[in-house]
């Protein structure tokens, strides 16, 4: 049972999602520009010729070693972080949310702006889990260790920050994807608090 039970906090989800991604960046690798044009966001594809899954799709491409690096290095250690206090499948449940999410927003967007470029990345969902751990400060009984709404913020300030003095970046993405994890995860958290509150009576 012990074991079990510790096999329940190990980041399986995260680690699948980090695995998943490498392999996919290793696909595009070798086929070219062939998977790039079929995932890619763009309002076009997805508005125009209701290629729907390409909102799904872009969450696993990665342009360059660099953006899967830094995208994946961030999922696994902060995602580990939260999957460990939600469980595997709200985790994941969120994880998606958010990834999901952002790119609806980065859609609007681009058919707002008529903006015809194309974005992919794990970015929005990533955001999504600053999202949920800000969520999760605010709002969940659970006190985590060392991580304060303030460090937070500034954590999420810094990142937001980074994306808009950069370029070739999707800001409508993280901040739409930021918000879907925030909204998502304080949903979750006001219904535990419910659930305890009946529990108690």
């Amino acid at each position: 049972m012990r074991s079990l039970k510790s096999l329940r906090y190990q980041p399986f989800v995260s680690g699948a999602l980090v695995l998943v991604n490498v392999i996919v960046f290793a696909l595009c690798a070798f086929s070219g520009n062939r998977l790039y044009e079929m995932g890619r966001l763009d309002a076009y594809d997805v508005l125009t010729n209701k290629e729907y899954g390409r909102i799904l799709w872009a969450i696993f491409l990665h342009g360059d070693f660099s953006h899967l690096f830094n995208n994946m290095f961030i999922l696994f250690f902060l995602g580990a972080m939260i999957e460990k206090e939600v469980g595997h499948i709200r985790y994941v449940s969120l994880y998606f949310i958010s990834g999901i999410g952002g790119n609806l927003i980065s859609l609007l967007a681009k058919a707002v702006t008529n903006d015809y470029s194309a974005s992919i990345g794990a970015s929005g969902a990533i955001f999504g889990l600053d999202g949920v751990l800000l969520a999760m400060v605010l709002f969940s009984k659970k006190k985590m260790e060392n991580v304060t709404p303030v460090r937070v913020l500034l954590m999420i300030s810094y990142s937001l920050y980074s994306g808009f003095v950069g370029q070739n970046i999707d800001n409508a993405a993280h901040v739409g994807g930021l918000a879907a994890g925030f909204l998502a995860a304080s949903v979750l958290c006001m219904l535990q608090r419910l659930k305890y509150k009946r529990s108690v009576r």
